[in-house]
């Protein structure tokens, strides 16, 4: 290649990046995946070393995404730089050269500023494009884990990661069937829950902070020594991301350790961070343009393998949605044995060129997760099956922002159907004991049900239900009994029942408190007016004014509304009684029907329940007040009161159910 046809070849990176960058960071969307940026990204990178030159927009130039407009704006005390990076193990160890450094998780989420006045947050700013980013105090104060209030007086600024952790993301992601309103990875999550207007959408998706540098700290000696600046930050009730001192002798060790624990490590990491622990040492050092000299990144050497191609499997969905999914021939990867890897939908198995028998490169993502990261045969013959695999009817491939994705046309296929009735029988949705995903399939195989309201018409079928294999008459009378009691619900618990695409538990109740628990005006909503709603988008909206715009839905639901009585919650003097308190409830209750009802009088209450404890924990519900389990530990070691279910009822006011 030229000169010419190499700044040609830099025109066209620039432009790649550019728009890959910009979906990811501004519109949390992935349209390339890491693997691919990232040699990209090395590719332009050294061809602008091999010319001496850089292009206007290049993204080497460039750090993180534009501030959008939906948040106010505020400019940083001082530029957030991004890191210098490499994937060779022995360039930290150079890098470190005599000086003891700090080895530690860079942790793969949104970098958020926390600054704390006179013992207390007062201001949230995610990291924007590193000069401007965007204020987000509102959501901030919903993070799992961080203190609304420190012992410390004086003005503290520290900088840490904004992160969902995997078993969050497949929980959530796991009720969204449509993929193109999934979230691609927990950073996307991550993003989208801290960058908008919902606080409520924030608590309920489990943001945690991990700080990982300490600004500002007026006052306090800290010995030149970043160590003893995350101890500070600990002994203040915050979460410090995981680091090891390390030297030119052990760093290799170091490495190894974090090598080894990233497999069961729950908080997406993309690599690691080195930073000398001699402050002075390092402000000394000065910077570049883009980086500081002081730390730098290492990323993980993706552990690439070849295999074959051996079928696509295809998995439907209760939306109809059919999965591609690639199973090749086994191989080992960063220590364990593969051999399938999700293609996600239409649109990148053509991308792809997928033919069984090709040669393909498979990868783990974050040495985590399955993905395919080429295809040197590309031989592009995998059929897209013109029938569902599991009813046989007619599919077809529709196409949402440009992705398309095969759904299975028939509205009676058994696999929707399960999956719908499942989700409705849920803990969250209406509640109903005793009918797993299997005693669901035998009654639908059985024609017992064909819609929700035969859920509540199954004592037609009463001798037929006792004599089948694992019931008897007390299966059959506790089934019943759940079922009756599942007649009294409330209207959110009802809306994510039906599985309208991306409504999930937080996203219903938001949506019926704006509506005033009317599923009537509800119904006649425009999408204009259901965009409008704190926290709800365009594409939201217009999956939800679907939902109630299909006729055959609707006499659907019809039906089912004379099964039920829907409660509509009554506003009361105790709405507020505990605002602004979090509490956490664990083990069994006496007084309630069960911890969620307890959870949800709380949250009626004003209150909000955590998973876990913190430093912001009002107190820690626990009948076993003497129990060694994690949760009281950490609440004797926050000095979090530990309280009884009926100390608390009496410190509290609330009034049990049973």
């Amino acid at each position: 290649m030229n000169k010419e046809q190499k700044i040609e070849r830099m025109k066209e990176l620039v432009k790649i990046l550019s728009e890959a960058s910009y979906a990811y960071y501004a519109k949390d969307e992935e349209i390339i995946s890491n693997f691919e940026y990232d040699r990209l990204y090395d590719e332009l990178e050294a061809l602008e070393k091999e010319c001496d030159m850089v292009l206007v927009g290049s993204p080497t130039l460039k750090v993180g995404y534009e501030a959008v407009d939906e948040l106010p704006k505020e400019k940083h005390a001082a530029p957030m730089l991004s890191l210098g990076k490499t994937k060779e193990r022995e360039e930290l160890r150079s890098f470190l050269g005599e000086q003891k450094g700090l080895l530690s998780w860079k942790l793969d989420g949104l970098t958020v500023v926390l600054t704390y006045e006179k013992g207390e947050l007062a201001k949230a700013v995610t990291r924007g494009n590193g000069e401007v980013g965007e204020v987000v105090t509102n959501n901030a104060r919903f993070f799992k884990n961080i203190p609304l209030k420190i012992s410390y007086e004086g003005t503290l600024v520290i900088r840490g990661e904004a992160v969902i952790g995997y078993e969050d993301f497949e929980r959530i992601n796991a009720k969204i069937e449509d993929p193109s309103l999934q979230f691609k990875n927990p950073r996307n999550l991550c993003s989208g829950s801290v960058r908008q207007l919902n606080n409520q959408i924030t608590a309920e998706r489990h943001v945690r902070f991990f700080a990982f540098s300490l600004v500002e700290a007026e006052g306090v000696d800290f010995k030149n020594s970043r160590k003893e600046q995350m101890e500070f930050l600990k002994g203040q009730g915050f979460d410090v991301v995981e680091y090891k001192e390390v030297t030119a002798d052990n760093i290799l060790e170091g490495i190894e350790y974090f090598a080894d624990a990233i497999a069961g490590y729950d908080i997406p990491s993309d690599g690691l961070v080195l930073i000398f622990d001699d402050i002075a040492y390092g402000k000394s050092l000065g910077r570049t343009a883009k980086f500081p000299r002081d730390a730098i990144a290492f990323k993980w050497a993706d552990e690439v393998k070849e295999t074959i191609l051996k079928e696509i499997e295809w998995s439907p969905s209760r939306t109809g949605l059919i999965n591609p999914v690639a199973i090749f021939e086994p191989v080992e990867l960063e220590g364990t044995t593969v051999s399938r890897a999700s293609v996600h939908n239409i649109s990148v198995m053509r991308a792809l060129k997928l033919g069984i028998g090709d040669r393909i490169t498979v990868y783990k993502a974050n040495m985590i997760i399955p993905q395919i990261a080429d295809n040197l045969t590309g031989s592009d013959s995998v059929e897209i099956p013109c029938v569902c695999p599991v009813c046989g009817e007619k599919t077809e491939i529709q196409a949402v922002n440009e992705v398309q994705t095969l759904y299975c046309a028939n509205p009676e296929c058994p696999v929707k159907k399960i999956k719908a009735l499942t989700l409705f029988v849920s803990r969250d949705a209406l509640n109903m004991d005793g009918l797993s995903e299997a005693t669901l399939e035998k009654f639908v195989s059985e024609g017992f049900i064909r819609d929700y309201k035969d859920l509540f018409r199954l004592e037609r079928y009463r001798d037929q239900i006792i004599a089948m294999e694992g019931f008897g008459e007390r299966s059959y009378d506790n089934l019943i009994a759940s079922i009756e009691a599942a007649r009294n619900t409330t209207l959110p618990r009802l809306v994510y029942a039906l599985g309208i695409a991306n409504i999930g538990v937080a996203m219903a109740k938001v949506v019926c408190k704006h509506f005033d628990y009317d599923l009537d005006a509800m119904r006649v909503a425009t999408e204009e007016e259901v965009s409008q709603i704190e926290g709800v988008g365009d594409v939201i909206a217009g999956t939800f004014c679907s939902y109630f715009r299909d006729m055959v839905k609707m006499q659907s639901l019809d039906e089912l509304l004379q099964e039920v009585v829907l409660e509509k919650p009554e506003a009361s003097a105790d709405a507020d009684k505990l605002k602004g308190k979090t509490f956490v409830v664990t083990g069994s209750v006496n007084h309630f029907n069960g911890r969620s009802e307890l959870k949800e009088i709380i949250e009626n209450m004003g209150g909000k329940v955590a998973g876990s404890v913190s430093a912001k924990t009002e107190c820690l519900i626990n009948n076993d007040t003497t129990s060694t389990s994690s949760k009281n530990k950490k609440a004797k070691e926050l000095n979090i009161p530990i309280l009884s279910e009926e100390d608390f009822m009496e410190k509290y006011g609330v009034e049990g159910t049973i």
